[in-house]
């Protein structure tokens, strides 16, 4: 009977915390892709160009060690006009703003990239991402470490 409950408290610290498997999931997604997970129960919002990035992101986030679902509510956008990024000097404000509500968040700009560092508490990262996405950033890298 020990060996049952050792075996089992060790299966169960092996499993990936869900902030980890967040942060590795976000890591691979391309911009405008937000991942929150609980539980291994992996969702995906966002938008995406076409079918392919959204079949893509799915597998993406399957692939990973302690997942045990995805939620793929990804939106397909019909782009009629071409993307477009924002300059530097505008979002560097506009960045900067967003940001101003999460005061253990840094977020450096540079060639159209949000880079944000410090923490965030798991129940906002979501609200933050998107936000940051409505800015127009070629892409956002998410260096922070979730609570």
């Amino acid at each position: 009977m020990p060996l049952v409950i050792a075996g089992t408290l060790f299966l169960a610290s092996c499993k990936p915390k869900d902030a980890a498997i967040q942060a590795a999931i976000q890591a691979k997604e391309p911009a405008g892709i937000v991942v929150s997970v609980e539980k291994g129960q992996v969702t995906l919002t966002g938008h995406v160009l076409d079918e392919t990035a959204k079949a893509n992101a799915e597998k993406i986030a399957t692939a990973e060690k302690g997942v045990k679902s995805v939620l793929n509510q990804l939106t397909v956008v019909t782009v009629e006009k071409p993307i477009v990024i924002a300059a530097d000097t505008t979002l560097i404000k506009n960045v900067a703003d967003a940001v101003k509500d999460f005061p253990s968040v840094k977020a450096d700009v540079k060639d159209g990239v949000v880079t944000l560092t410090g923490t965030v508490e798991k129940t906002t990262l979501i609200k933050l991402m998107q936000l940051l996405s409505t800015l127009n950033p070629k892409k956002i890298e998410n260096k922070l470490t979730v609570k």
